[in-house]
């Protein structure tokens, strides 16, 4: 082993026993909570399947996580306007409002080359978790996208909704290696996005990174 490994190797041994008696301690006082936004307007489909196999890999990680799934889908969301708006965010906003997730992961499919436009209207209405307070920030964010090609626009799309969230001083992460700007899928067998196996593990790799990150922000 050459010294910078031997270097790193203690770091990590370290900083993981130091972490762990305050993670129990956060594991005592509760759950770590994830949500995961599917902003597609097909209800279901590729978008909310790719967000699940992401929450399903973050609830791996530890047994205190805790993931949730909202999707989007036949949803009537409108951009942001001044003044009072009614519609379906509404019912949304709790998810997200009364606590804030401990974690984030956002997924949209990529129309022409960009986010959807129910995504760019959700994004804009988070508008509301910035004041009086930016109630977001600290939070880890994740992203993911669908194409209809492999190189269809993902990670234009991921980049997007990370940008759009930056506003609220949230930390981006993205995957473990492999995926690392984000989680990338094609949607190449009708509609059975499991069938892309490569997208499939992208999405893990995420939900892993999104959860290790919120449990150790859980520990502050």
């Amino acid at each position: 082993m050459d010294r910078r490994k031997f270097v790193r190797k203690a770091l990590f041994s370290g900083a993981a026993a130091s972490l762990a008696p305050t993670l129990v301690a956060a594991g005592e006082a509760g759950k770590v909570r994830i949500v995961g936004v599917a902003c597609s307007p097909r209800k279901g489909k590729t978008t909310a399947t790719a967000v699940k196999v992401a929450l399903d890999a973050a609830k791996q990680v530890d047994r205190r996580i805790r993931a949730d799934l909202l999707d989007l889908g036949g949803m009537n969301i409108s951009g942001w306007t001044p003044g009072e708006i009614k519609d379906d965010f509404d019912s949304v906003l709790p998810m997200l409002h009364d606590p804030v997730p401990d974690g984030l992961i956002i997924g949209s499919p990529s129309y022409f080359r960009s986010m959807s436009a129910l995504c760019k209207a959700f994004l804009e209405r988070l508008v509301v978790l910035r004041k009086p307070k930016l109630l977001l920030a600290d939070t880890p964010v994740g992203a993911l996208a669908v194409g209809a090609y492999r190189n269809g626009g993902q990670e234009l799309v991921i980049e997007q909704i990370q940008v759009a969230m930056l506003c609220h001083e949230v930390m981006v992460v993205g995957g473990k290696p492999g995926a690392h700007q984000g989680a990338t899928l094609w949607n190449a067998y009708d509609d059975d996005i499991m069938k892309d196996e490569f997208g499939i593990e992208s999405a893990k790799k995420l939900g892993v990174r999104v959860a290790e990150a919120a449990l150790r922000l859980a520990q502050e």
